[in-house]
């Protein structure tokens, strides 16, 4: 699937009209508005808060965030997807709602192609730990009991086709094992599940899980990146599964007729935000990884996750309701 960027040119000469470029030339000459297709309070609400504020001081205009969830994020994108695209709605987003909704909805009022990419802004690095009744005290381990009693690992999720569930997947077809999905409503439940001992293990955020593995009540055994995070002594899954990772992203779009040079002006923005030495140390200190791509290398991204999603929910056959 290849995502295009276009721009609508006017000519104009004898008609009087004023030349499609003059908008980018101007651009921004009011508030933007920021969608971000998930109730406040969130991870992608939080980053993009945070670059809302920073784009504010960079643009000379307010950039300002409208929460509009709903539909697993699809109302949001569909509403930014259908926008006007003059540089004024822009979207928030994350992976769930770009490459994997497409292969979980099959009626999705919008399309990956409908949204120009900008530009990446972090990743959420996940962890993998145990309750401490389980007897694995590392990746290899755990997977050995996996294969020695297929099904009989449990671990809990925040609800088919979330990303807790989708990493489950992904290790266990990377694995050659076969564990038993437990789903909940939300990640809070299910790594309650986990603490109390109902259930195995989990794949959640590091964010959260670091403080259940230092307060003793979950094991962990590995970081969910190719390599290892400093400040947390664990290793990475990839060390015994190579090439595993599991890191949600966020990034910005806005609709895909956007004229290219408002694009290439929020595109170096949001770069020049994620890079900032003083945006990099607030995430780092709270393990959220900055993640600045632009938009080439963004599209990339996009195109191998659809395909990387796709296949892991096809071979495992998840399904929503």
């Amino acid at each position: 699937m290849r995502l295009r960027l276009s721009l609508i040119a006017a000519a104009v000469a004898t008609l009087g009209l004023v030349p499609a470029t003059s908008h980018a030339e101007t651009w921004p000459s009011k508030p933007i508005k920021m969608v971000v297709p998930f109730a406040a309070g969130g991870g992608t609400d939080f980053i993009s808060r945070l670059v809302a504020q920073k784009l504010s001081e960079r643009l000379g205009q307010q950039v300002f965030v409208e929460n509009r969830g709903g539909a697993n994020g699809g109302i949001g994108v569909q509403a930014v997807a259908s926008a006007d695209p003059d540089g004024y709605t822009i979207l928030a987003t994350s992976d769930s709602t770009i490459a994997v909704n497409p292969h979980l909805y099959p009626k999705l009022p919008y399309k990956p192609e409908d949204l120009a990419p900008i530009g990446t802004m972090v990743r959420f690095p996940g962890l993998l730990a145990v309750h401490p009744s389980v007897p694995a005290k590392s990746v290899a381990e755990l997977i050995a009991l996996a294969k020695a009693k297929p099904g009989s690992i449990t671990y809990a999720t925040g609800g088919n086709g979330n990303f807790s569930h989708l990493a489950g997947e992904l290790f266990a077809q990377a694995t050659g094992t076969k564990m038993q999905a437990v789903p909940f409503r939300g990640v809070g439940p299910a790594a309650q599940a986990v603490i109390s001992g109902d259930v195995n293990a989990m794949f959640n955020n590091i964010q959260t899980t670091i403080e259940q593995v230092k307060a003793g009540q979950v094991r962990g055994l590995g970081v969910n990146e190719l390599k290892r995070i400093p400040g947390i002594d664990l290793p990475a899954v990839a060390e015994t599964v190579p090439g595993f990772q599991m890191a949600p992203w966020t990034g910005i779009f806005v609709p895909a007729k956007t004229p290219k040079e408002i694009q290439e002006r929020l595109s170096k923005e949001v770069f020049a935000i994620m890079k900032s030495p003083d945006v990099v140390k607030l995430l780092t200190e709270q393990y959220v990884l900055p993640y600045p791509n632009m938009p080439a290398d963004f599209a990339k991204l996009i195109q191998d996750d659809l395909v990387k999603w796709g296949k892991v929910i096809k071979e495992a056959n998840i399904k929503v309701e």
